[in-house]
């Protein structure tokens, strides 16, 4: 089912930037209120994610953006570059915030047909030249990537990569998803936090763990577009 976002997209930037408008604002408010799922215990689990970080080369990439998989092919950019200068895998960490458009590249393949996510967030699957219907970066195949021989989601957590998604944007971006289908904006919202691929963190907002990781030693490397 194709979806037409572009008045989703306007009214969530719309939303953000004025933050007031109650009319802007009601389409979200089951979503949003979903927020409040993160209890105490919840919000411990997550900032205590962050003493995983380890090692004497620290950075953290603000996927803000699915830009090509470039948010995750850096994080393996930087575990190259860093091998090939004498650091070993244990003495680094490399951390990749999923955020805004970018949060497809943290949920399971069954998402992305059901709620028909590359339509809808504008991710092309190369090998078919088409809206994707899988994630291309958590296990990717030959040409997923713009160059070859790049490590996804997964073997990157393997090594010690680290990473999180924002709850803020599946609550809105569900919620806009749910009114496109005439579905229910919680249960769509459920249906995301349950479908986040395995070890990746779900954290209250992209903003919030960017200054988490920046407090524990990160540098800082914009990732979007």
């Amino acid at each position: 089912m194709k979806i037409d976002n572009s008045n989703s997209r306007r009214t969530f930037l719309g939303s953000l930037a004025l933050g007031a408008a109650a009319s802007s604002l009601s389409i979200l408010t089951n979503p949003l209120n979903a927020t409040n799922s993160f209890t105490t215990e919840t919000m411990l689990e997550a900032d205590e994610w962050f003493n995983n970080i380890k090692g004497k080369h620290r950075i953290v990439y603000d996927g803000s953006t699915p830009h090509g998989g470039l948010p995750i092919l850096w994080n393996f950019a930087f575990y190259l570059s860093n091998n090939q200068t004498g650091t070993a895998d244990e003495d680094m960490t490399a951390m990749t915030v999923l955020r805004h458009n970018a949060i497809p590249y943290a949920l399971e393949d069954s998402l992305w047909e059901k709620y028909a996510l590359g339509d809808f967030f504008k991710i092309t699957d190369n090998s078919k030249k088409a809206p994707s219907t899988r994630n291309t970066v958590y296990e990717p195949q030959d040409g997923d990537f713009p160059i070859p021989g790049v490590d996804g989601i997964k073997r990157m957590q393997e090594r010690g990569a680290m990473f999180c998604v924002c709850n803020l944007a599946l609550n809105v971006y569900s919620g806009f998803i749910a009114k496109g289908m005439g579905l229910d904006a919680t249960e769509v919202y459920n249906d995301f936090v349950s479908g986040v691929l395995p070890d990746i963190q779900i954290v209250p907002s992209g903003v919030w763990a960017l200054g988490r990781a920046q407090a524990k030693g990160c540098g800082y490397i914009f990732a979007g577009e």
